[in-house]
């Protein structure tokens, strides 16, 4: 079997060029077709020669996403059912506002959490997402944006299908590429990675003094709560992951964004708005109320208006930011928590 080409260091393929007599310089010029131009054949290396060209077929493969489904919101949302090299499935998502173009980008095929409120957590975790996987997403959607906008992406979330730290290597290497001046050259300021509170991974994230923003699925700052729709939590008690955000901010001196849906007769309650407050103030943090987004067979229903503006009137009494995220590309299931591969017959 050919080896992926774009798995190899710049400087394993200027030694590859070397081993077969030809100028090192000759690799630079491929791994600027492969990840500044996101260049998906060999063929399209136009100042490589014909003869290199062919050498580079013979040795090597380009396993590179391929878009087979295009869904455009109402709201001008798209959504792109992505294709990878093994016929496995994700899908990303291009969210558009007035003045910006955010990519949500799947780190997994499927997700081994079982959030109960989550499409993409009734599929089967396949595998997880290469980094040049990761990559292709970000550079299919920065080109789309282009097109449809007329302006690159100026922000990525990896909030797509799968749990992005329990992809923690190929993760990092892919935010490498996209952030490169050798591939998107996006600020890692402009990159947020959300985790449901893999409490160990985020202290590593710390450690290895990540420059990309922290997003945490919270939903309830009360134990029972949050165990009951994140069953996976009992894993990752609150004080365990409260302790690791502490760790975060000390290490980055990055706030938290913490993601919190409200639930009629889930968190829809004062006991569950005090809780909150008490959990955000014991670390510098901000609260991004999501709306919800009904999925099949879910038996969960949005909070009362009454109850979201009670959540935002004691976080901001507090002196906690608090944003409210209006859904966006909801006609065609592309909304938080909708992704799960239904354009599959």
């Amino acid at each position: 079997m050919k080896k992926d080409i774009r798995s190899l260091s710049l400087k394993e393929i200027c030694s590859f060029f070397e081993s077969k007599n030809y100028p090192s310089f000759r690799g630079n010029q491929v791994y600027n077709w492969l990840w500044n131009k996101s260049s998906f054949s060999f063929d399209e290396m136009t100042n490589v020669s014909l003869e290199l060209r062919e050498l580079l077929k013979k040795e090597f493969v380009i396993n590179h996403i391929k878009i087979d489904n295009i869904q455009k919101s109402s709201d001008g949302t798209i959504k792109n059912a992505v294709t990878l090299f093994d016929n496995l499935y994700v899908e990303s998502v291009l969210i558009p506002v007035k003045k910006r173009t955010t990519a949500c980008i799947s780190s997994q095929v499927g997700c081994s959490l079982d959030c109960e409120f989550c499409a993409t957590s009734k599929l089967k975790r396949m595998r997880n997402l290469n980094p040049d996987e990761i990559f292709d997403q970000a550079s299919t959607i920065n080109r789309q944006s282009k097109l449809y906008y007329n302006r690159p992406i100026s922000n990525i979330v990896f909030m797509g299908m799968g749990e992005p730290l329990l992809n923690y290597n190929n993760l990092i290497q892919g935010i490498e590429k996209i952030t490169s001046k050798d591939g998107l050259g996006l600020s890692p300021k402009r990159i947020t990675v959300s985790t449901s509170g893999i409490s160990k991974l985020i202290i590593k994230m710390a450690d290895d003094k990540v420059k990309f923003n922290l997003a945490v699925s919270l939903h309830s700052a009360i134990e029972k709560t949050r165990n009951k729709i994140m069953p996976f939590s009992k894993k990752f008690p609150l004080d365990e992951l409260l302790d690791a955000i502490k760790y975060w901010f000390k290490k980055t001196g990055k706030i938290v964004t913490y993601e919190y849906i409200i639930w009629k007769g889930v968190n829809d309650d004062l006991e569950h708005i005090n809780a909150l407050v008490s959990y955000c103030k014991a670390s510098p943090s901000k609260v991004n109320i999501i709306e919800y987004n009904k999925i099949e067979n879910s038996l969960f229903i949005s909070a009362d208006d009454h109850i979201i503006d009670k959540y935002v009137y004691e976080l901001e009494k507090n002196k906690i930011p608090v944003t409210i995220r209006k859904s966006r590309g909801k006609d065609i299931d592309a909304a938080c928590g909708q992704l799960a591969n239904n354009f599959i017959v």
